[in-house]
């Protein structure tokens, strides 16, 4: 496992009902991580210069929890990219409770991947939040997360939230890339999910070792070889029934 861009989240998580504002603090392995996932994707489309754009500090720019209902706008680029945004930050948000409430020794092998996939999902929430305001979109406002219905010591529920996160982020991406106008863009979406979908192939691996689990016939069809893909207004409908988001999201024009 690459440890260069990962490192252990502060012992203190933040409280199991809060804005994703709130956690995963920054620290000089995150923001070299940051700095380079923006150099890996911005050629072609001028985001090298996000390594600037920035007031985008831990909370990439994030402004205040939102008080009223967040609208994603599917009919522009900025729409899709702010759906990406939105679960980007319910991710990053339950792996750094998962990594600072780990269940078990945080050395082990699975200790080291959740921080792994704390800091990945903390650079991918983080770059979006530069990318939008940098790209001339104007940003949603941070989501208010509630995990209190997760036990954090049970290896078995934070797997299987894991899980369903992972699963539910590639399918999401897969389904609103037909939105996506400019091409470019469309070529950093794929190189973020790609990173989900390793997210949850591991994730798959981990609860059901030396099985077929990792790209099971429940996301992958197994008559065309290809992933799942589900609308923005069924993601969405699904992550509000975890009870995860209290922020209320309305789609438009998907």
């Amino acid at each position: 496992m690459d440890r260069t861009h990962g490192t252990t989240p502060d012992s203190s998580s933040s409280s199991p009902s809060s804005s994703v504002a709130d956690t995963v603090p920054a620290t000089p392995g995150r923001t070299a991580s940051r700095r380079r996932f923006i150099q890996y994707v911005g050629d072609g489309v001028g985001l090298a210069a996000l390594m600037s754009a920035a007031g985008c500090d831990s909370e990439g720019g994030m402004t205040s929890p939102a008080a009223e209902p967040v609208v994603l706008d599917f009919s522009s680029d900025f729409g899709v990219l702010n759906y990406a945004y939105a679960l980007e930050q319910l991710e990053a948000a339950f792996y750094a409770e998962a990594a600072a409430n780990f269940y078990g020794d945080p050395s082990s092998v699975e200790g080291r991947y959740f921080q792994d996939l704390a800091a990945h999902e903390a650079v991918h929430r983080d770059f979006l939040a530069a990318a939008i305001p940098e790209l001339g979109g104007t940003l949603i406002p941070a989501l208010t997360v509630d995990f209190s219905s997760v036990d954090f010591t049970d290896r078995n529920a934070v797997l299987g939230v894991a899980k369903t996160l992972e699963d539910t982020g590639v399918s999401a991406c897969n389904g609103a890339g037909i939105y996506l106008q400019n091409p470019d863009l469309l070529t950093i979406a794929g190189k973020i999910v790609s990173v989900e979908a390793r997210h949850a192939a591991s994730v798959r691996s981990i609860l059901n070792p030396g099985s077929a689990d990792f790209a099971g016939d429940d996301v992958v069809d197994p008559m065309t070889g290809l992933d799942v893909a589900v609308p923005p207004a069924e993601v969405l409908s699904a992550v509000a029934s975890t009870g995860f988001v209290t922020t209320e999201i309305i789609v438009e024009n998907a």
